[in-house]
């Protein structure tokens, strides 16, 4: 280690009676880790850019260090000063929230060699999962089902000859993508050509890394992933699945909990096969297992782990009436005692919106700025994770999130119903957001009628949508 973290211990405050919390986030997450925190006698600090020193999670956090400027690599993404602000603050946790360094197996190791403890996954765990290659030959082993397809791709004649063998269409997946970069259908060799170097060069350029493989392309596809927690001792437990069917270019934008179009069959082989998965790892924390389900064929098959929390487990918690990142915290500390699956309730159905500053009329143009007007939904079932308010700025560095608007009902009916009433109930003004688009979607026929599919909401929707409404 530098001199950097020697200096960083002779800073460090004196001992506290408490387990003190370095929060390694921003937004609502960053606001939800420390209510959680605080609520288990946790004290905590959030670090910051510059953007975000009078933000709301700033204000609530026992207190706030700056790490530098609002760009996020020289802040959010910068590991070395993170873990530099949490060791001369005086903290013993780091919880890294979703997104920015949540992933990465080196900065997981960073955090153990300083004392940390990582609120995560371990990280030979998170380096074995992490790379989506290495991930399918995890998931191989422990017998869950996978999309035909290849391992790493070597050259093109490789991926036209693996085409060949699995039929068209295919798509192209970077080995250590997200986002959906480097996804490229094909339906023929002349578009896999071009798919190829077109993946090849967005996976370089956004991960630092070309590898590729290939899978068979699922035509009318959903987006199923199961919410799991490991002790790390090889036991693992559910807190039911989720759909997150309604995406755009591979972004969710509403994800429900349960999936209703499984048969009873199904769910328990998908949840049982997640669970299965990360057991025969030994994993610890929260994490998730992410699927493909081929409707017509009624099959399902593994696409990826998430080794963290998810933006979308406030759905999982409401089923389930428990709270995940208070089991997180209480892993990290010692004092957690897992649940056994059998006392695991899961009841009701709960449904996501993320509500975005982004204009869908205008090619979903982001939208920073002040909000003048900030009337969240209320009613019975309803929940909104947020940190903005009347005031906030909404910076353009950073993505677009700036609520979750979380509904429960009895059933999936219910749950519909309060979320369109949610919807016209939430007032925003100052910014654009996508409110009139999930508007759009929770009232069409299609939705209700449970008729989506993964590309539901590009190939159906949007272009109705849009057209109504010229920019």
């Amino acid at each position: 280690m530098t001199n950097l973290y020697s200096l960083s211990l002779s800073m460090a405050d004196p001992a506290s009676p408490q387990p003190r919390l370095f929060v390694a986030n921003r937004g609502e997450i960053a606001l939800r880790i420390i209510r959680a925190a605080h609520a288990l006698g946790v004290e905590t600090v959030l670090g910051v850019s510059t953007a975000d020193k009078d933000s709301a999670a700033a204000r609530e956090a026992g207190r706030s260090v700056v790490l530098g400027p609002a760009a996020s690599r020289d802040s959010y993404l910068n590991a070395n000063l993170v873990i530099h602000a949490a060791i001369s603050t005086g903290c013993t946790l780091l919880h890294p929230g979703y997104g920015f360094l949540s992933e990465r197996a080196d900065f997981a190791e960073l955090c153990a060699a300083e004392g940390l403890v990582f609120i995560g996954p371990r990280p030979e765990t998170v380096r074995a999962v992490g790379d989506k290659i290495s991930a399918k030959a995890v998931a191989e082993s422990a017998k869950v089902p996978l999309t035909p397809g290849s391992g790493k791709l070597e050259s093109v004649e490789h991926a036209l000859q693996v085409a060949e063998e699995i039929g068209y269409p295919v798509i192209t997946k970077a080995s250590a993508g997200g986002g959906g970069r480097g996804m490229i259908v094909a339906y023929h060799a002349e578009d896999l050509r071009r798919a190829f170097d077109e993946a090849s060069t967005t996976a370089r350029e956004a991960f630092g890394d070309d590898t590729l493989y290939l899978e068979a392309y699922v035509e009318r596809a959903r987006h199923l992933e199961v919410q799991l927690f490991g002790d790390g001792e090889g036991r693992t437990v559910h807190f039911g699945e989720r759909d997150c069917s309604i995406q755009r270019r591979y972004q969710k934008m509403i994800e429900e909990a349960p999936a209703t179009i499984l048969s009873d069959e199904l769910r328990a082989g998908l949840r049982t096969a997640a669970v299965d998965l990360l057991a025969s790892i030994d994993y610890r924390n929260a994490g998730t297992v992410e699927f493909l389900y081929d409707e017509l064929r009624q099959k399902f098959y593994f696409m990826e782990v998430n080794a963290r929390i998810q933006v979308e487990h406030p759905v999982s918690e409401q089923i389930s009436a428990h709270d995940l990142i208070k089991l997180q915290l209480e892993l990290a500390m010692g004092t957690m005692t897992l649940p056994e699956q059998v006392t695991i309730g899961l009841d009701g159905h709960a449904i996501e919106a993320r509500i975005l500053a982004e204009d869908p009329e205008r090619n979903f143009m982001p939208c920073p700025g002040t909000i003048t007007r900030w009337v969240p939904a209320t009613g019975p079932g309803v929940r909104v994770d947020s940190a903005v308010q009347e005031g906030s700025t909404v910076p353009p560095y950073y993505d677009s999130m700036v609520a979750k608007l979380i509904v429960t009902g009895a059933n999936r009916e219910q749950a519909i119903d309060r979320l369109s009433a949610a919807l016209r109930r939430f007032e925003v003004r100052g910014i654009a957001t996508n409110i009139p688009l999930l508007q759009a979607i929770v009232d069409h026929p299609d939705y209700r009628a449970n008729a989506i599919s993964t590309k539901w909401l590009e190939d159906v929707l949007l272009p109705a949508f849009q057209t109504e409404r010229p920019a």
